[in-house]
């Protein structure tokens, strides 16, 4: 009899998290102290967004990711809630317009300008009144634009158009309202047509959100559920809660069936709350603790065992919560397939934390990168609530293929005389064409080429110097300093090899004059 090991190849196998240097992480943040258990931080490829502390009221910070370092005490807040904030998510297709929901019984959307804060927000774009406790859970759709469902501790899900002129909307088009205790965890299937929801009863339920009607509910006596997660297009869902021995513990369900768990398996003895992070491009389960400062991952399968361990990133920073990036935002040069960004209030410090996949090739590699869901909605707002399904609209992220961003990160002001975009044809009709017009359209060209010079001279290393604040402390003042050497560097490096080649262009030109002396 034969013994047979068993290996199971995996492409993820060695993913190693990596920490951000101490000039790349985000210092002297005011990180919140509320008990409330959730994330208390949103981010995407221009904002990352903190809940912090405020006196009289709720207040969360809006920083740009390039403006690391030391963060001004006197930073601009969105602060227009009266009580405590308790969640905060960017729109998924629009990089300017966050939601946020507070202990003030009120759920607010949010305009972020395109440029620098110089001042605190305060007005609101939308403002909706419906829940008559605090809010604890906003959650917007992933397919269909301006749909935002919110929960609080009326025990009520309420599902909101914010397709409308109103700038305070006191209706919701749908009240979900059979639970019988406070909402933990609310998660969308892949198109948005199904709402999985844990619930302090410790029942996972399976909504259907127009509707609002009970698809599926599971009651199990040795898993009390914290957090539900939908597993893509896997038609499974994760929870982590604890077992009936406090041990904190992952199940696998099936969609179909939430009689029995597919599988159980206890991570620790330690007391904090268990966040799941599930990316769909590469089937990867995330496990964050609360107050611990690890990162477990695992690889999930159709098949069993379902859950695959795979490593573990630890540190000895705990986490109070923590923000995930977009995968459009992601360093696919580094080979990154994810990245954290945990809150650390012990140090008043943000740390992004990169997961990578080691890779000795510098190209783009399309095998861990397939096609993501976009900034682009599927489903307008009305198409939706009239019972329409669209899965979400997919991009690459290959550097070129596509626009990655849902808006321009400043607005660009369209004026008659700016030269349009010079085609390969025309130049070569310039043969056919009189002198006069062809030094016109090189001038246009020698201005284009200007300006594109002057904008890599503005980005140097992925530095600009008309979006970042002046150094304020010797340790910024000496970033700058080494910024500006690393650039001077890489100019004289330009000139040398521009010296060579007009060296070479003059030695052929020499050549060119013997050989028609010759003749």
């Amino acid at each position: 009899m034969s013994w047979c090991p068993q290996y199971r190849s995996s492409k993820f196998r060695h993913v190693f998290g990596k920490a951000a240097s101490k000039e790349n992480c985000y210092d002297c943040v005011p990180i919140t102290q509320s008990v409330h258990d959730n994330h208390f931080c949103a981010v995407n490829p221009y904002f990352i967004a903190v809940v912090t502390e405020c006196a009289g009221g709720g207040a969360f910070l809006v920083i740009p990711v390039n403006q690391t370092g030391k963060l001004d005490p006197h930073y601009p807040r969105v602060c227009g809630h009266k009580g405590n904030v308790l969640d905060i998510k960017w729109s998924p297709f629009n990089d300017f317009v966050i939601a946020s929901c507070s202990e003030d019984a009120t759920v607010k959307v949010w305009n972020i300008p395109q440029h620098l804060l110089k001042q605190n927000i305060t007005h609101a774009q939308k403002e909706l009144l419906g829940h008559a406790r605090r809010v604890g859970l906003i959650e917007w759709h992933p397919t269909a634009s301006n749909i935002l469902f919110s929960t609080g501790y009326d025990y009520k899900i309420m599902v909101w158009n914010l397709d409308t002129k109103e700038s305070v909307i006191e209706t919701p088009v749908k009240t979900i309202s059979f639970h019988t205790d406070v909402i933990l965890s609310m998660s969308f299937n892949t198109d948005g047509s199904l709402l999985a929801t844990a619930c302090r009863d410790r029942k996972i339920r399976i909504i259907d959100p127009r509707a609002g009607t009970l698809v599926q509910e599971a009651s199990n006596k040795s898993h009390r559920v914290n957090k539900v997660l939908f597993l893509g297009n896997m038609k499974k869902l994760v929870s982590t809660g604890t077992s009936r021995w406090n041990n904190r513990q992952i199940a696998i369900w099936d969609q179909g069936d939430l009689s029995v768990p597919l599988v159980e398996e206890d991570i620790d003895g330690s007391s904090g709350l268990l966040f799941p992070f599930y990316d769909a491009d590469t089937q990867m389960l995330y496990l964050l603790g609360k107050g611990d400062g690890n990162i477990r991952y695992y690889e999930i399968s159709l098949e069993k065992p379902y859950l695959n361990y795979l490593m573990e990133y630890r540190s000895p920073l705990p986490q109070k919560g923590v923000g995930t990036m977009p995968k459009r935002g992601l360093d696919v040069s580094s080979c990154e397939i994810f990245r954290f960004y945990k809150l650390i209030p012990m140090k008043s410090l943000i740390e992004p934390i990169s997961m990578i996949v080691p890779r000795r090739s510098e190209s783009y590699q399309e095998d861990i990168y397939p096609l993501t869901a976009g900034v682009q909605p599927a489903l307008a707002a009305e198409e939706w609530l009239n019972g329409v399904n669209k899965g979400p609209v997919l991009m690459s992220l290959r550097p070129g293929s596509v626009i990655l961003n849902s808006l321009p990160p400043f607005p660009v002001e369209s004026s008659p005389e700016a030269p349009e975009p010079v085609l390969y044809r025309s130049r070569m009709a310039e043969t056919i064409e009189n002198p006069s017009r062809i030094k016109e359209k090189r001038g246009k060209w020698k201005t284009e080429e200007r300006g594109q010079e002057d904008m890599r001279t503005r980005l140097s290393n992925g530095f600009d110097a008309f979006e970042c604040p002046p150094p304020k402390t010797e340790n910024e003042l000496l970033q700058v300093f080494y910024r500006q050497q690393e650039e001077i560097r890489r100019l004289r490096e330009t000139l040398i090899q521009r010296d060579v080649q007009i060296r070479q262009l003059e030695l052929e030109l020499q050549n060119v004059h013997m050989d028609t002396g010759r003749f």
